[in-house]
């Protein structure tokens, strides 16, 4: 009897690259990680080298397939990753340029002046993007501005999801969900928008054939087997943006579910019925997107804000990293719900929905003499929580919703117990967390084994699936409390502090 197939789903994150190698049931056989190698040329900038992207994946590979005895057995294999960042390929494959990080704000003067002359309504209207420094086009027109050279050698561009999939397999791609990340692709039309990209003077060519998730892409090549320990000829699935393979593995693209993402960045994910391109939603900072999975298509509307593990760790970095994160959990949870006044804005990396801003600046208000570091972490997981639900607030405002059934949670701040407790208590409501940290690599696994034919369809790979939830409650006496603060405190605070965030970046040049 041959031995049963397994899976690998390979998660490339902001802070790191995670593998997970996983029977076609969901059961976890062997992991692997590496930190994601990022570089900070100034303040503001952050970008990544291709080469470096690479070998991270392929030694986190190497580090989940070392653990098994019958490396044969892997089946499939297909990435997800961060959206927005691309690498610019010359006629040899070479990287020609920087990988700029999703949360750069460098170009931030070229998306301006690309509002400026086509209309920050009429992108909207085509792309479902309310246009700001995160999108691929962005990054395209500040090289095109600052190192023309580079994008001038240039005769391929791939997002991270899909050039890690090009190493492995020499074929390249473009699904749904990353090209719904780039400014340049037809909500409506489903399909690169030629007619813009020419316009602002790019090359339609340039960017991948589009493919829905799961497709069978190519084969691990034998240069990518010796690099990764992944065998020979293993079929690769097209994968995607990240939030979005993570809610196809947890069932969260169904209406009247939300997906409340929870990784370096926050996302809150709704399917739609059809495109939604109101011209208030993208002057709101929501976002839009398109996910095709076989024939099937779900489109969905995206808010959140990028910088909310971000905000953890920054935190842990600076005033606790040598305290274990269970004892500074436990530590803030003696703290009594609102920190006795101590509150904070997550804006450490600008502000997206549902009012963009990308001078916004992350902030602690109401300290006192007696302010403690537990006092100040329970508000970071306190403002994290606010912000999570005025994005989702101004979202079920839309007209022609369904209502929310559930809303689902997965990403690895769900395994903060406290800011768990705390977000259910905000949002007013149970919170369904997946018992499976991993449930983006879960859902690359799951691409990977479409490809491979292990399934007629998506529906089938999910029915097999023995996946586990846990609910988290509101808890008693905190709702009451929170609902206050949330209306009182919280909502007027970043309109206070605009003033002199704004005022501060002028002179900060």
């Amino acid at each position: 009897m041959a031995a049963a197939p397994l899976l690998v789903g390979i998660d490339a994150g902001t802070s790191r690259v995670r593998v997970l190698i996983c029977t076609p049931e969901g059961r976890c056989v062997a992991t692997g990680s590496t930190p994601t190698p990022t570089t900070q040329p100034r303040p503001g900038w952050a970008e990544h080298d291709a080469e470096g992207l690479w070998q991270a994946t392929a030694s986190a590979c190497r580090a989940a397939i070392g653990q098994l005895d019958q490396p044969a057995r892997i089946a499939g294999v297909a990435i997800a990753s961060f959206g927005e960042a691309l690498v610019t390929l010359d006629r040899a494959g070479q990287p020609t340029g920087p990988v700029i990080a999703w949360y750069d704000e460098r170009p931030m003067a070229e998306v301006e002046a690309l509002t400026a002359r086509l209309g920050k309504d009429r992108l909207y209207g085509l792309t479902g993007l309310s246009a700001d420094p995160t999108f691929t086009l962005g990054k395209l027109l500040w090289l095109q501005a600052h190192q023309p050279e580079a994008l001038a050698a240039s005769t391929l561009w791939l997002n991270l999801t899909h050039y890690l999939a090009w190493r492995l397999c020499g074929v390249p791609g473009c699904d749904y969900t990353q090209a719904s990340r780039s400014l340049a692709f037809d909500l409506s039309g489903r399909t690169w928008l030629t007619a813009l990209i020419e316009e602002v003077g790019l090359a339609p060519a340039h960017f991948a054939e589009l493919r829905p998730l799961g497709a069978r892409l190519g084969t691990v090549l034998p240069e990518a087997s010796q690099a990764t320990g992944l065998p020979v000829g293993t079929p690769i699935g097209v994968g995607g943006h990240d939030h979005l393979v993570g809610a196809f593995a947890v069932g969260a693209l169904e209406p009247g579910v939300v997906l409340d993402s929870m990784g370096t960045a926050e996302a809150i994910t709704m399917p739609l019925p059809g495109p939604h391109l109101a011209p208030e939603l993208g002057r709101r900072g929501y976002s839009q997107g398109l996910a095709a999975i076989g024939d099937r298509f779900t489109n969905y509307i995206f808010g959140g804000f990028p910088a909310s593990g971000a905000s953890v760790e920054w935190f842990r970095s600076l005033f606790a990293e040598t305290l274990p994160h269970a004892e500074l959990i436990a530590r803030a949870s003696a703290c009594p719900p609102g920190c006795h006044g101590v509150g904070f804005l997550p804006d450490l990396r600008g502000r997206i929905s549902p009012v963009p801003d990308a001078l916004a600046r992350g902030a602690w208000f109401g300290l006192a003499a007696d302010s403690t570091a537990a006092m100040l972490y329970r508000a970071i997981l306190e403002g994290l929580a606010f912000e999570a639900r005025q994005t989702l607030d101004t979202l079920i405002e839309l007209p022609d919703l369904p209502p929310i059934r559930r809303i689902t949670a997965i990403g690895g701040n769900t395994q903060n117990p406290l800011l768990m407790q705390i977000k259910a208590s905000v949002y007013g409501r149970p919170i369904l967390a997946a018992e499976m940290a991993e449930a983006t690599a879960l859902g690359a696994a799951l691409l990977g084994g479409l490809a491979a034919g292990l399934w007629p369809d998506a529906s089938a790979a999910r029915a097999g699936l023995q996946l586990g939830f846990r609910q988290i409650d509101p808890v008693p006496g905190w709702g009451e409390h929170y609902a206050a603060q949330y209306r009182t405190v919280y909502q007027p605070a970043y309109a206070a502090l605009r003033p002199l965030h704004h005022a501060a970046a002028a002179l900060a040049g």
